[in-house]
């Protein structure tokens, strides 16, 4: 193998092998060639035509966001809503945003949190009416899995019941359409959602919009060190977008799609799938995983609880499959070869998601799946040791922990109530009883770069300092790292080529400023990215 490229002169961790630090690392075209130290190099190795002089700077490999959805936000032409505590505080913003946008058109919005609201009441039309009137605005929640629509939105999209292609439309007393939406992530990200919402005229759902979101979102990638992302929601109509953006080179991190499956997913759709997954195969842009929804999320109390909801007792959530149901699908789907990514948030749809596991297992017998369960919020104590018994995946969310977004006087502690908080997010219990942890950023749900991530995992903290949240779950910064490498590489069946830095894998690697495991664990997410490689080249210099 003939070496082009050595980096020396730092501290390089290949997260494998016998030693845990070495000074160099050398490169041939898109693979490593070789790792060590630099008094121990072979002859080829030092006539490398190029030499990078690391200067004491960190070598890690590449980042895997095993859970990034690059392609839905964040969206630059809407008002920011993130960090409003306060039903003023978004409504200065979007009269701001309004503005500064003058016209008859829509008014978007996105990161919306809840705010204004107590006991787990949702947003309605009448207080977006109170913000704008006359323009039809649309706000979409902090997670994308709720929409928020004024009286002139509800109208614009032709919500006059229930049921939408989009979502599921809650309705008052005298079944009228009170403004707020469930089920958006369910059904508005699903083919035909996004379809309906583009005919209905909605801004955010355009293919350019789109485009441009994803755009940014690879660019941020890379910038954050990430080599890898795993899109964990496509249909076949996005597709084109990321080959666009190949064709456009504007590709830098390699990407792994899901496919998918909502309830209404048909046989000739996983035809579909089966025939994407062979037409995109390569290192560049590989489909493969199926993404289905067991329950939906905490905060509107749409997760599915063994116990009812601490400030709403009348409800335990739901799931969109019944168990014997959802246990035939998986059952059905592992059969026919499909790795599935299940969204789980809620104690009784993770165990639901297990249960149907175990029956696929039964039924078929064991095989190397690598099934997820995503996200993992709430998590019952007896359910801890199945995922490494069924060879279950935990892909988890790091930053969702953090006391400021998710713990006390927030919405998703107060719905699920104290009593149940040592289940919140646990990431040394799944680790203790052998689980495979894949971390990632739920991009835009949150910040994107791993290295907030690795801090949120380390102290279960607050970003900006104050006192952890249920810190016995908290893991060390070697967990934490090997969590956004080796774990959410795995989780993917890409362990062969990525995750590590040994020759012959993919020259994908980051360059940080200072070595994370000689930092301050709450100084971990000013580690900065000074260069992010792909395939031996560089693709992103601070």
């Amino acid at each position: 193998m003939s070496v082009d490229t050595l980096l020396t002169g730092g501290i390089v961790r290949p997260l494998a092998g016998e030693r845990e630090v070495v000074d160099s690392i050398a490169l041939a075209g898109d693979r490593i060639a070789w790792v060590g130290d630099l008094v121990d190099a072979p002859d080829d190795v030092r006539r490398a035509a190029r030499r990078v002089d690391l200067a004491g700077r960190t070598v890690l490999p590449g980042f895997v966001d095993a859970h990034n959805h690059v392609r839905l936000g964040s969206d630059a032409a809407c008002a920011q809503l993130a960090g409003a505590e306060t039903l003023d505080e978004v409504a200065a913003r979007l009269h701001d945003w309004c503005a500064a946008n003058p016209g008859d058109g829509w008014v978007e919005g996105e990161g919306y949190g809840y705010a204004g609201l107590a006991d787990g009441a949702h947003p309605t039309a009448a207080m977006l009416d109170a913000i704008v009137a006359d323009r039809p605005a649309a706000v979409f929640s902090y997670d994308v899995h709720t929409l928020w629509l004024n009286t002139a939105g509800l109208a614009a999209l032709g919500v006059t019941g229930a049921d939408q292609p989009f979502g599921t439309a809650e309705l008052d007393d005298d079944g009228r359409p009170t403004g707020f939406v469930a089920d958006f992530a369910v059904k508005g990200l699903a083919r035909a959602g996004m379809r309906a919402l583009k005919e209905r005229g909605l801004p955010w759902a355009s293919t350019e919009r789109q485009y441009e979101r994803l755009l940014s979102s690879l660019d941020l990638a890379v910038a954050s060190g990430i080599t890898t992302v795993v899109e964990p929601q496509n249909s076949p109509d996005d597709l084109a977008l990321f080959q666009r953006a190949r064709d456009e080179g504007r590709l830098g991190p390699r990407l792994v799609l899901a496919m998918f499956h909502p309830p209404t997913t048909t046989d000739a759709d996983r035809a579909e799938f089966k025939a994407l997954a062979t037409e995109f195969a390569d290192d560049r842009i590989r489909v493969g995983p199926l993404k289905l929804y067991i329950d939906d999320v905490v905060e509107p109390h749409t997760a599915a609880l063994h116990e009812p909801y601490a400030n709403e007792p009348s409800t335990r959530g739901r799931t969109y499959y019944a168990p014997e149901v959802f246990a035939d699908l998986v059952t059905r789907l592992d059969a026919d070869g499909f790795q599935l990514f299940v969204h789980a948030t809620g104690d009784r749809g993770i165990t639901t998601v297990l249960d149907a596991v175990e029956a696929a297992r039964t039924a078929n017998g064991p095989r190397d799946a690598r099934h997820q369960v995503v996200h993992v919020e709430c998590l019952r104590r007896a359910d801890l040791p199945r995922f490494a018994e069924l060879g279950v995946v935990a892909c988890m969310q790091p930053r969702h922990a953090s006391p400021e977004i998710a713990g006390p006087g927030h919405a998703w502690a107060e719905a699920v109530g104290e009593g149940r908080w040592h289940q919140a997010w646990p990431l040394r219990s799944l680790q203790e009883h052998g689980a495979v942890l894949a971390f990632s950023s739920d991009w835009n749900v949150a910040e994107m770069e791993p290295m907030i991530g690795v801090q949120c995992a380390v102290t279960r903290a607050p970003l900006d300092g104050g006192a952890p949240w249920q810190p016995e779950e908290a893991v060390t910064v070697d967990d934490a790292i090997r969590g956004y490498t080796i774990g959410s590489t795995a989780s993917v069946h890409a362990e062969d080529d990525r995750g590590t830095l040994e020759p012959g894998k993919l020259a994908d690697l980051v360059v940080l400023d200072r070595d994370p495991y000689d930092v301050a664990p709450t100084e971990l997410a000013t580690v900065a990215v000074r260069e992010t490689w792909v395939a031996g080249e560089p693709v992103h210099r601070a």
